[in-house]
């Protein structure tokens, strides 16, 4: 497995990270924590988790605190005031036995009046800077599904991580919202590490659903491998958390394990192909 650095951070991780929604919506605990453990097994060294991923935060607490010297936690809150960021930090820390978190990150911004509230008098980035001084995290991120909402985040505070979906469906009809590309250049320069998630994603979905995830995500061994090499070949992409079904993740650590960077010619290859296959971005929703 290849480790690489989450920017400034500094830290160490694997280029696969232990997505918890998958735990926390596996059929039971055993399950969950089984696939977490092989997953370690393997070599992945980071927990990217939130609250309102299912059970995760329950069911991971004891694993997590036998093995906290070896991982590096990426936690999240949905909540944007400083009393209910303090109240689920503080709740999170609890849940997860951990003392601190790497990485806390204001989990799944979409607008820029969520934005606003974030950095306003009594918004949650208080409750961040005042758990950050006392030693409860350690650095700030941000996720979105927009790249606008990322781009204007990066414009107000000098955030140490960002999670967004860096995936070659994207590609097949860029937007301002799903174009990954400029917010890459961005976090070369400012040497902010980037979490990208949705490798494996092939579209919205348009039958039954088959698996936890609320996108389609490919199935096949080979596409599945095509679209994590994708996205782990992106400069300046750091890691990728695997999907939200445990059932996928032997394909995505298999692929993980046999990660080589891809050319240019090899991505565009990519994007055409799983065009092809019924492909299509997941954002904007059409």
């Amino acid at each position: 497995m290849e480790y690489r650095v989450l920017g400034r951070t500094g830290y160490r991780v694997s280029v696969l990270t232990i997505g918890g929604c998958g735990p926390g919506v596996a059929p039971n605990e055993r399950e969950a924590v089984e696939a977490v453990e092989n997953a370690m097994k393997m070599g992945i060294n980071m927990v990217d988790i939130a609250p309102s991923y299912g059970e995760a935060e329950l069911r991971l607490g004891d694993l997590i605190s036998r093995n906290r010297g070896k991982l590096i936690i990426t936690e999240k809150t949905l909540k944007r005031s400083r009393e209910g960021a303090w109240s689920e930090l503080k709740q999170s820390l609890e849940r997860l036995k951990a003392g601190y978190f790497e990485v806390y990150q204001f989990h799944s911004v979409k607008s820029l009046e969520e934005l606003n509230q974030i950095f306003s008098e009594n918004g949650a980035m208080k409750a961040f800077l005042e758990a950050k001084d006392q030693g409860l995290i350690k650095h700030i991120g941000i996720t979105s599904h927009d790249m606008r909402i990322i781009q204007k985040a990066l414009e107000i505070f000098d955030f140490d991580t960002i999670l967004i979906p860096v995936t070659a469906i994207s590609l097949i009809h860029p937007t301002p919202e799903n174009d990954f590309r400029p917010i890459l250049k961005i976090a070369r320069d400012r040497d902010i590490g980037v979490i990208a998630i949705k490798a494996v994603a092939k579209r919205r979905w348009k039958t039954e659903r088959k698996y936890q995830t609320w996108y389609e995500p490919f199935e096949d061994e080979k596409d599945i491998e095509m679209g994590v090499h994708f996205t782990l070949s992106q400069e300046g992409v750091t890691t990728y958390p695997m999907a939200c079904d445990i059932r996928l993740w032997p394909k995505i650590i298999k692929a993980g394990e046999r990660f080589r960077k891809l050319s240019e010619e090899e991505q565009e290859r990519i994007v055409e192909y799983f065009k092809s296959k019924g492909g299509y971005p997941i954002f904007p929703e059409q």
